[in-house]
């Protein structure tokens, strides 16, 4: 993706449900931020392109192509070209995820391979998909397809794997796939010569913990989970050598006592000193600080709508997707770690996720 100034407006691409997969979003819409005030505005220039059940979007490391999970079932991923004006078009048609429900993907560094997380369904477990892309970056093969076994003691979401997010190690040496079902971090090494999969490693995290989503800290050595099932924050070590994690230390993701309360996007500051989560439930982002191997609540605040599921972070703010009140949010992140809104919200129906070109 082109490089921009600091003073220019950051480009941010949102993710909705739409009607064919149990939202009222269009699809993938344009928005502009203003990184000074914090301001969101929609890019009137690009019209929104109806991506079905775009849940997340990931762009490849060096081509202007982005590539949207469409979670069904079955499941199907598309890549779109981002011109130069901003507008998007379709690059192939989709191809089949290889699974239900794919819910999260990413590109891995070296640029020709495409990993998509299926979350799947009650019935189908849930895998880690593997697609060859050509030199466009258009997906062209599926190589491989993962499928994780296990379960967990909730009843009602544990009973069937359920991978959740699938991501590359700061080092580039391991592929790592959370599992909320099975309560459980699958490790692989990816053969760049014929797109497949070797599993090195199973991490078994907390029974019933439910892990969604990782964010690594600066350097690689420590990563966060989002536990959706037991509502928790956890900080493990990370073993860069074997790509392993170990749990070191757990914390409520909300302090809002008597709800039922699911975490959903993480991230990890770029100075390594906090970790913000959303709070589906209580409806906030809660901030804390890293101090050594703990997290310390240190703020929270409203999300600025309902059922926040998607954090990304851009250029000192917080973007939040509401996804049941289908508004998205800027929060400023100021130098102590802590939140403040930073403008009005946005409506963007059914938004789910963000992605900063």
């Amino acid at each position: 993706m082109p490089t921009r100034s600091s003073t220019d407006e950051v480009a941010v691409l949102t993710g909705s449900y739409t009607p064919d997969s149990g939202g009222d979003g269009a699809g993938i819409a344009a928005l502009r931020l203003a990184p000074g005030t914090g301001h969101l505005a929609h890019d009137t220039g690009v019209p929104p392109v109806p991506v079905s059940g775009a849940s997340f979007l990931a762009a490849h490391p060096r081509l202007d192509v982005v590539y949207s999970t469409n979670e069904t079932d079955p499941g199907t991923v598309s890549a779109l070209v981002r011109h130069d004006d901003g507008q998007l078009s379709p690059l192939g048609g989709p191809l089949s995820s290889g699974g239900a429900n794919p819910c999260h993907l990413t590109v891995h560094p070296e640029g020709g391979w495409l990993l998509t997380a299926n979350y799947g369904s009650d019935t189908a477990p849930g895998s880690v998909a593997v697609h060859r892309l050509d030199a466009d970056g258009r997906p062209v093969e599926l190589t491989d397809i993962a499928v994780h076994e296990g379960s967990g003691p909730v009843a009602g979401r544990q009973e069937n794997s359920h991978a959740h997010q699938v991501l590359v190690d700061p080092a580039g040496r391991y592929v790592l796939a959370t599992d909320l079902g099975a309560d459980a971090v699958f490790t692989y090494r990816l053969d760049t010569r014929t797109g497949t999969l070797e599993r090195t490693a199973v991490n078994r995290l907390r029974p019933g913990s439910g892990p969604r989503h990782l964010a690594f800290a600066p350097g690689g050595e420590l990563v966060f989970s989002a536990d959706e099932l037991s509502s928790t924050v956890t900080c493990h070590r990370y073993d860069t050598g074997t790509g392993t994690l170990t749990g070191l230390s757990s914390v409520p993701a909300t302090a809002v006592p008597d709800i039922t309360n699911q975490p959903g996007g993480i991230v990890a500051s770029p100075c390594g000193r906090f970790v913000w989560v959303t709070n589906r439930g209580a409806d906030t982002v809660a901030a804390f600080r890293v101090t050594g191997t703990t997290l310390e609540p240190i703020d929270e605040m409203s999300a600025g709508g309902t059922w926040p599921r998607g954090l990304t972070y851009a250029d000192d703010h917080l973007l939040v997707a509401n996804q049941h009140s289908g508004t998205f949010v800027a929060l400023r992140v100021l130098d102590d770690g802590a939140l403040r809104q930073a403008g009005p919200a946005m409506s963007v129906p059914s938004v789910v996720c963000a992605l900063v070109l």
